[in-house]
């Protein structure tokens, strides 16, 4: 535990610049609503609850706080009851989280802890969580993007203010230096996490090594790194911007036209791709994946079954139909066989459901019906069908490739077969000889997941 200094007059300058720096954020973005504080029992998270314990039960603001115990350290149980007595002297509520961090994730300790205590977080039911990062962690953020040749989304590091990921970090623009000042003055107390000082941690390197020899070469390089990522972030919204004009063009509902992919040009079609699957994917690939995702788009043939892994623990697939690029699920589904049974909702194994409904007029003629029994499968191949009376039947697979529909949606229609004859087919129609006539009753069929068109 650090216990700093008596206060002094730069303390006291620095307590007023960082309450007013405060009391300025929460106003600029109208800041409201249940507030979790983030607290590890370090200098920076104490510093920030210190700070909003000034607004605890503040009209439309109520205050908790969380901290994520995950048992790497010996002093771990202290830390957590440090938590407890600072809360406490507050009286704002705090829960203590505990979590288990696995050696073998494959993503390293560091990132695995930091995966836990965000899942943790945002599992919490708050409107915001605040997080206490500041100016020096921006910079450290900055260096280690740039050595890992980041983009612009990346060199654009932490955001003030996230309002999709309902994250707010206050501190952004204050340097530790100012948060050690305003402890001091206040005489706070912070627990030290000793696995800070571990120059193997990147960050840690970065901290002790690298950043304290750039500020004695370059005075303020802290400053101007967090200040690239603010000119960085800029950028980058720039670019989306840009590649939402484009997807205005490109866009068939969720397909992209690799035509228009193939008239913007390289730069800008790579923008829009990375715009495109940035909605869909969990981790965007790296710019040379995604160049070669480029040039396979544009350059397969028409009658290529162009299919690129995106996804695989998801079982996401890039793709190619008739010009349009589709980001696709692998469902891999099972040989469904459903009897129905007069049930008006049949639900089905991928989670959509076809509803029967009886009209009059319309539908599948039910005196014709019956005697048949009606089962749901997918399709083997082979089936024909005749939806229209005054044309010959046909095969389905010739029906649904004049319904332009993607091979791989193909797969998973659910089809209605009376006995073993095939009588309705979702977006192509129903046998034509068991139409219901006007005097007739009839049945009619609707899927509720049917993603290229509606349904007949």
């Amino acid at each position: 535990m650090s216990h700093p200094a008596a206060p002094g007059s730069a303390g006291a300058l620095a307590s007023s610049r960082l309450q007013q720096h405060l009391q300025q954020f929460i106003t600029h973005h109208s800041i409201e609503g249940h507030l979790l504080i983030a607290l590890s029992g370090g200098l920076d998270s104490c510093v920030l609850l210190h700070l909003f314990a000034a607004f605890h039960n503040s009209p439309g603001i109520r205050l908790s706080a969380m901290h994520v115990h995950h048992g790497l350290s010996p002093h771990a149980d202290q830390w957590a009851e440090h938590c407890r007595r600072l809360c406490a002297s507050h009286a704002i509520p705090l829960q203590v989280v505990r979590v288990h961090v696995p050696c073998d994730s494959g993503q390293g300790l560091e990132a695995a802890a930091r995966h836990l205590r965000y899942e943790a977080l945002r599992g919490a039911q708050a409107d915001y969580v605040v997080l206490a990062h500041h100016q020096d962690d921006q910079a450290e953020t900055v260096m280690l993007q740039l050595l890992r040749g980041a983009g612009m989304r990346g060199l654009a590091a932490m955001a003030s203010h996230d309002a999709q990921q309902r994250l707010l970090r206050p501190l952004l623009d204050i340097s530790r230096a100012q948060l050690a000042a305003y402890a001091a003055e206040h005489q706070l107390g912070w627990v030290e996490d000793e696995s800070n000082h571990d120059t193997h941690y990147d960050r840690n390197f970065c901290r002790q090594q690298v950043l304290p020899m750039l500020e004695q070469r370059f005075p303020g390089a802290r400053k101007a790194l967090a200040r690239s990522a603010l000119h960085a972030a800029e950028a980058e919204s720039l670019q989306m911007a840009l590649a939402e004009l484009d997807a205005a063009e490109a866009l068939r509902g969720d397909a992209l036209n690799v035509a228009s992919l193939q008239a913007l040009g390289e730069v800008r079609a790579r923008n829009l791709l990375r715009w495109w699957l940035s909605s869909r994917l969990r981790y965007l690939p790296h710019r040379e994946h995604l160049q070669e995702m480029l040039r396979q788009l544009l350059t397969a043939a028409d009658d290529a079954k162009l299919a690129l892994l995106l996804d695989g623990e998801l079982g996401l697939w890039l793709r190619r139909y008739r010009g349009y690029a589709h980001v696709v699920v692998d469902l891999k589904t099972a040989t469904m066989d459903i009897a129905w049974d007069q049930q008006p909702v049949v639900a089905l194994p991928d989670g959509s459901q076809l509803y029967f409904e009886q009209r009059r007029g319309v539908g599948l003629a039910l005196d014709r019906l019956s005697g048949k029994t009606l089962r749901i499968r997918h399709r083997q191949g082979g089936e024909h069908f005749k939806p229209h009376a005054n044309r010959p039947g046909r095969s389905l697979k010739h029906w649904l490739q004049d319904a332009a529909m993607p091979p791989w949606q193909r797969e998973q229609l659910p089809l209605v077969f009376g006995d073993d004859e095939l009588i309705w087919v979702p977006g192509i129609g129903m046998a034509s000889h068991l139409q219901a006539e006007a005097h007739e009753d009839g049945l009619v069929i609707r899927w509720s997941g049917n993603p290229w068109m509606d349904s007949n």
